[in-house]
């Protein structure tokens, strides 16, 4: 028997039984070997900003160090409970503070394996855009290396992952994301976009040019061929969702849920939703 809660605008639809369980993976939780550096423009405000990549002991999971309110540091978790509803790029804040377009580095991260990682963004609080992907963030991983993270104490942590074991969605208008159990990850994407030509009056996208953007005219086509990929804008939709999906990760563990997810329109308003589902069924578990 199915429950239908309502939340935020989205229904979601779970189970009363667990809907997620978290199971090792068979290997230890990672780090990266060495620091990385990388510097650039910000995507909204044109700033440009740096961020530097630490390695971090087991258990500490990703997050970032950033400016706060009276020139104060703050450490902002990269997790669900700190994300922004924001339609545009995900923003993580906390204590006043906040760091925005972190989905294509969190993205990178995941995919390759950094599972602990002190993030330090200065001269604003963006995450550097680089060539609108996470290529530059995967070639700068794989540069520096990975090794297992150590605990506090010196020892090894297994690494946790999220599996989905019935079926859970969150839709709003005709947008939606559906989560099915599956033995491997698999994720599915449709898009149809709108219109954007109000971003950069509202203030956004004030770095975004053809060397970081995929730029689109209903009349003209692409105006910045040839794509990487006959299907790049679906698979920049995935990217995103990747990064967005790796807020579930807490203390060093996975955050992509191993399902198969299909997403119609969802954009990153609805990734936090659906994850914020699973966060609330994983707290009710809990309790």
């Amino acid at each position: 028997m199915f429950h239908r809660a309502l939340s935020g605008g989205s229904q979601a639809l779970r189970s009363r039984f667990s809907s997620i369980s978290w199971k090792p993976i068979g290997k230890p939780q990672q780090t990266l070997a060495s620091e990385i550096v990388l510097a650039g423009v910000a995507l909204h405000s044109g700033e440009t900003v740096t961020a530097k990549l630490l390695p971090e002991a087991a258990g500490q999971g990703r997050y970032f160090v950033v400016g706060g309110v009276g020139g104060q540091v703050t450490t902002i978790a990269a997790a669900i409970g700190n994300a922004e509803d924001s339609p545009l790029c995900t923003t993580l804040s906390r204590a006043g503070a906040r760091v925005r377009t972190v989905e294509h580095l969190l993205s990178a991260l995941e995919a390759c394996g950094v599972d602990n990682c002190r993030i330090e963004i200065s001269g604003g609080n963006e995450v550097p855009v680089l060539d609108g992907s996470a290529k530059e963030w995967v070639e700068a991983i794989q540069q520096v290396g990975l090794c297992v993270a150590e605990a506090s104490a010196g020892n090894y942590i297994d690494k946790l992952a999220p599996f989905l074991n019935e079926p859970i969605y969150v839709s709003r208008n005709d947008s939606f994301i559906f989560g099915f159990p599956s033995p491997e990850i698999l994720i599915t994407y449709g898009i149809d976009f709108s219109k954007v030509e109000k971003m950069r009056s509202a203030g956004l996208i004030q770095g975004g040019s053809a060397e970081n953007a995929i730029v689109c005219s209903t009349t003209r086509g692409w105006l910045n061929p040839p794509l990487r990929y006959h299907d790049e804008p679906c698979r920049h939709k995935v990217l995103d969702l990747v990064g967005d999906f790796s807020l579930l990760a807490h203390n060093g563990n996975q955050g992509l849920l191993n399902a198969h997810i299909i997403a119609y329109k969802a954009g990153h308003s609805l990734h936090s939703e659906f994850i914020r589902c699973i966060s609330k069924i994983l707290c009710s578990v809990e309790k």
